[in-house]
């Protein structure tokens, strides 16, 4: 017994020997944080959900992220904003295809190429226009002298000097037969045959005979239509809803539709009366309730029942996007809120709509970004920028 307890204890001094102490471990060093970026950093592998702006620097485009690091480094003789993933970039007088990453999916070989629409993208090639899908293949092969994006499985194409349409084996479904083709809105698309406009259904059927100077896109169930040199609306069955009698006429935004009259914009409603009686020297449509108006030299804003919301101030003035709108007070441009108070002050020589976020300015001749409280989040050192995009 005495020798088996000696055995064991020996045993466990040696199992003991081998252990190292955690003190004794060598300490990981942490990583800095907050550390200053290069002027010029190499691109982050991006996550797919992000968001990049396209900008120039001299002659070259890359893309930036939210921070104001490039995601894709300068690289491009141009560069567009991403579409679904993917944008169009143009590199040695060629236009191809990059993912988020920068790498190129669809090699630089197009002359003009356009974004994704229904997973077909028009190219243009030995000076025709074909359509690719997105690995790169042509699937129409380029054969037309324009053509449109897909829109509910149909494009628009001219061969010669007219327009038809194509299913998206670029089978013709309507042979081409007008002068001029517009894009389907509500089962009708304007046509022009000779010199006159009708609509047509998705076969190629009149639904609408040719007999306007001019027409517009259906937009809900009335579309506008010019007889002569004035302009009227029709319904989907031809019939004139309001006659002709305006100079010009714009889209209906819930029930009105600001038209011009004896050189006067007002706004009418979808029975051709005046709500607002032609009195303005311009006007936008209403847009989020209200509609910018021009009166003299400066803008305002109404609302529907014809009252000043915001009276005129400002040398130039937009629609509102997301509750502020965009308005110029001299040369600088600000912004506002419905109640006409600045949310951010004159003080930018141009600026975008916000979108996703951030607002594209410039100061001088340099384009940098804000955001929602006026701050210039990314400086202004671009010589042109796009919005973000993902």
């Amino acid at each position: 017994m005495r020798k088996l307890m000696l055995v064991i204890g020996v045993l466990f001094v040696f199992s003991l020997s081998g252990q190292v102490p955690a003190s004794s471990k060598k300490p990981v060093k942490a990583k800095p944080v907050n550390s200053t970026p290069a002027a010029e950093p190499p691109a982050k592998k991006p996550e797919s959900h992000e968001l990049f702006a396209a900008v120039r620097v001299n002659k070259t485009w890359g893309y930036i992220d939210k921070t104001g690091n490039y995601a894709i480094n300068l690289q491009f003789d141009n560069a567009k904003s991403f579409s679904g993933g993917f944008a169009r970039v143009k590199k040695m007088n060629d236009w191809g295809y990059i993912d988020s990453k920068g790498a190129f999916v669809i090699n630089p070989q197009f002359e003009r190429a356009e974004d994704f629409s229904e997973g077909l993208a028009r190219v243009f090639k030995f000076k025709q226009w074909g359509y690719i899908e997105k690995s790169g293949t042509l699937v129409i092969n380029p054969q037309f002298n324009d053509a449109r994006d897909f829109k509910d499985g149909l494009a628009s194409v001219k061969k010669g000097l007219l327009w038809g349409l194509i299913n998206t084996k670029g089978t013709f479904v309507v042979n081409p037969q007008f002068g001029e083709l517009g894009p389907f809105s509500n089962g009708l698309a304007r046509a022009k045959i000779g010199k006159q406009w009708g609509f047509i259904d998705r076969t190629g059927k009149q639904e609408i005979n040719p007999q306007f100077a001019d027409a517009e896109d259906f937009n809900g169930d009335l579309a506008r239509v010019k007889k002569g040199n004035l302009w009227g609306y029709i319904d989907k069955t031809g019939t004139l809803v309001i006659n002709p009698q305006f100079e010009e006429a714009g889209i209906f935004y819930n029930g009105l539709a600001r038209a011009k009259k004896t050189h006067k914009w007002g706004f009418i409603d979808k029975k051709g009366t005046w709500i607002i009686n032609a009195q303005f020297d311009n006007a936008g449509d209403f847009i989020e309730g209200l509609a910018c108006v021009k009166k003299g030299k400066e803008w305002g804003y109404i609302e529907p029942s014809g009252s000043y919301s915001i009276n005129p101030q400002f040398d130039q003035a937009e629609d509102f996007n997301d509750g502020v709108a965009r308005v110029r007070k001299g040369t600088q441009w600000g912004f506002i809120g419905k109640k006409g108070v600045y949310t951010i002050n004159p003080q930018f020589d141009n600026a975008n709509n916000f979108v996703n976020g951030f607002s594209l300015i410039r100061k001088g001749t340099k384009w940098g970004y804000i955001n929602a409280t006026g701050t210039i989040v990314i400086n202004c050192i671009y010589s042109e920028g796009d919005d973000f995009a993902r």
